[in-house]
């Protein structure tokens, strides 16, 4: 038996409970729940929270991440890699540096709410 096998058999058994009444939360596409839970993925790194906290100031290059961070270049590189992956940061060339910048404050709130909510603890 299925765990939604189980829940249909308590509501058959014990009649309707206090949340029968709570008609289901409108839902998005499964493509946009993979999209979100690849992104959450992306961010699920404590290097990767920190590079978001400091491109949520300003748009940085690896060099600028490597001092803010105290991390080795090719650790942020590959960091930023996933995030560019992932459609969390962009970088666009500028001279000799690629400067990388968040592709929206929404990402930004996410680790910021995840840090206070850590901090609360």
């Amino acid at each position: 038996m299925s765990v939604a096998d189980a829940g249909d058999l308590r509501a058959e058994t014990h009649g309707p409970g206090p949340c029968a009444e709570t008609p289901a939360a409108p839902m998005p596409s499964k493509d946009t729940l993979v999209a979100a839970g690849e992104i959450l993925r992306a961010l699920a790194a404590p290097v990767r929270i920190a590079i978001v906290l400091q491109l949520r100031e300003s748009q940085r290059c690896v060099h600028e991440l490597v001092g803010a961070l105290g991390v080795t270049q090719p650790l942020i590189s590959q960091h930023l890699r996933v995030l560019k992956s992932a459609g969390v940061v962009h970088g666009e060339r500028i001279g000799r540096e690629v400067m990388y910048r968040l592709v929206d404050d929404h990402l930004a709130h996410i680790v910021v709410d995840a840090v206070a909510h850590a901090e609360e603890g």
